[in-house]
């Protein structure tokens, strides 16, 4: 079949009113230091994030949003990685939070960058999924965005989807729509599971570990604190006043080049899936069974 630019373009297509949408490429517009900030660098249009022996950093949006895509480009820590994660993520607040997580997985000088992906919907995670790059992401700048509508959550690298979960509530299982949520980053120490389920640990001869950013950016649905979550929720929606990007019909699941290029990405570069983790989940998830990866 035949894919249109517009198809192509896929999730970035953005049309109609655009009411409450946040939308920069600079740092400081969107975000402050959440802790550490003695360890966060900044260097032009850089942002660097630096692990020591002493202590990671992070940063955090100075808002919660609520649908849209938040995307970051980052140069992962180059050489002698092991031990360290780098993290880029959404969550909510509270016990019954919701999160949608990149975790970089450092390595050993050699051997390849694994990415973690996690979605915790009220509380609840343990759903991760691993893949191999099918680059060297110390090198450059790759971004890596995530993708958030009433329908499903995608996660992609370079505009690539790797990860797709699915609004399945008609099956019985939560989905996550009703918390807005902050954009976090950071970067620390998990030498306990991070490199060979713990099996290499962080060589601190080669601190610091430095992670690099630029390209920030949301174009999301953005929530005060002043507004309860059930308003927040109508208020982030289309309904007959207003239409946002996120909810026109042609973002409501894959296109037939997005499914293809998921597919590939299971098949060549996925290296762990907890709905195949049989000793962890002896009863399958229940999404498990009514997820298709097509």
């Amino acid at each position: 079949m035949a894919v249109s630019a517009f198809q192509m373009l896929g999730f970035f297509v953005g049309f109609s009113l655009m009411v409450g949408l946040v939308s920069s490429a600079k740092f400081d517009e969107l975000f402050q230091p959440s802790w550490a900030q003695d360890h966060l660098a900044y260097e032009g249009e850089l942002l660097r994030l630096k692990l020591d022996s002493y202590s990671g950093a992070g940063f955090q949006s100075k808002s919660k949003y609520m649908f849209g895509k938040v995307t970051v480009q980052i140069k992962l820590v180059e050489g002698d990685s092991a031990g360290t994660v780098t993290a880029f993520y959404m969550a909510s607040e509270g016990t019954n939070h919701n999160e949608f997580d990149f975790e970089f997985l450092g390595n050993t000088t050699g051997e390849p960058y694994l990415v973690q992906t996690n979605v915790y919907v009220n509380g609840v995670g343990n759903r991760e999924q691993r893949l191999s790059l099918w680059f060297d992401p110390t090198k450059d700048f790759h971004s890596y965005s995530i993708f958030w509508n009433q329908r499903h959550v995608v996660f992609l690298v370079d505009d690539t989807p790797i990860r797709l979960h699915t609004n399945m509530e008609n099956k019985g299982i939560p989905f996550p729509r009703d918390q807005p949520m902050g954009v976090y980053s950071s970067i620390w120490n998990a030498d306990d599971w991070a490199t060979q389920g713990g099996r290499v640990k962080t060589d601190w001869s080669h601190a610091p570990f430095v992670a690099s950013y630029k390209g920030f950016e949301i174009n999301a649905c953005e929530c005060p604190a002043s507004i309860a979550a059930d308003d927040n929720a109508k208020k982030c929606s289309s309904n007959g006043e207003k239409r946002y990007w996120w909810d026109e019909p042609t973002l409501s699941a894959l296109n037939v080049h997005q499914s293809h290029q998921l597919l590939w990405v299971r098949a060549n570069h996925m290296t762990y899936d907890y709905c195949s983790d049989t000793a962890r989940f002896p009863a399958t998830p229940l999404e498990c069974l009514h997820h298709r990866h097509q």
